[in-house]
């Protein structure tokens, strides 16, 4: 059992979990990142104590259920591979706070999902939505929602209704016109930018808005932004993922917030 309780076996090449890894009950942080992994052994059930899973950049098509019995894990990695749906089963990880789902083959937002009381941060860029569920509203905790790159043609409806997010992220969708946010007392940043729309959503006084004329109103006017026109990066799992969302070389794990 190591020290720290963490196990990060990132960029391995594994086509199976070592098994003896599931004997490790006191485990907290478990990394499988970019590798070639597409089931789980049912052994992975003995840890209970996992708070964070990585298995992003693999080559699940559905997330194994034995992941929803590790009912203390707060943290989801799920990004970069080739999942269309997700179990209902997934409701049962009520700790889940952090669910990360970006680059995947979701058309859909899976309404289980939207039973993740305690989620705060929601990360489902670059697959291929284009509305969300009403039942999302009933997230109160959460506070950030990415929606970069995907198939949205109108600002989604259910975020209207959503007064406790702080962060909103529509980049690169297909938006042509954009509501106001300004009734949004919790709203910090909206990204908005690479949408076909003419017009700037409104927001309220202190809001930042990061996109064509979010500094010009009401006439739009031609603006070339920037690196400095992007929101400060942050590792990954923390409050701003990868912008954009590519691939780069890095050390075994180390876009994983320790």
């Amino acid at each position: 059992m190591p020290v720290d309780k963490m196990v990060d076996l990132s960029g391995r090449q594994l086509r199976r979990l070592p098994l003896h890894i599931c004997s490790f009950r006191e485990l907290v942080k478990l990394y499988l990142s970019d590798n070639n992994l597409n089931h789980l052994p049912p052994e992975l059930e003995q840890l209970q104590n996992l708070q964070i899973l990585a298995l992003d950049f693999n080559n699940f098509k559905a997330l194994p259920l034995v992941v929803c019995t590790l009912k203390q894990l707060c943290i989801l990695y799920l990004g970069n591979n080739k999942l269309c749906s997700l179990p209902l089963e997934l409701r049962l990880l009520q700790n889940l706070k952090t669910l990360w789902i970006e680059s995947n083959c979701l058309q859909h937002l899976p309404e289980v999902v939207c039973e993740l009381s305690l989620l705060k941060t929601l990360h489902a860029g670059s697959n291929a939505l284009r509305t969300l569920p009403a039942q999302l509203r009933g997230l109160q905790e959460l506070r950030t929602i990415w929606l970069s790159g995907n198939l949205l043609s109108e600002f989604p409806p259910v975020l209207l209704h959503m007064p406790f997010l702080e962060v909103i992220d529509v980049d690169r969708n297909a938006i042509r016109f954009f509501p106001s946010l300004a009734h949004l007392p919790g709203l910090k940043l909206v990204i908005y930018d690479h949408n076909p729309c003419r017009n700037a959503p409104k927001v309220a006084k202190g809001v930042r808005r990061v996109g064509r004329w979010s500094e010009e109103s009401p006439e739009p006017r031609k603006r070339t932004y920037g690196l400095a026109d992007l929101p400060p990066r942050e590792p990954h799992g923390l409050a701003f993922p990868p912008f954009p969302l590519l691939r780069c070389p890095s050390p075994a794990g180390s876009h994983h917030a320790r």
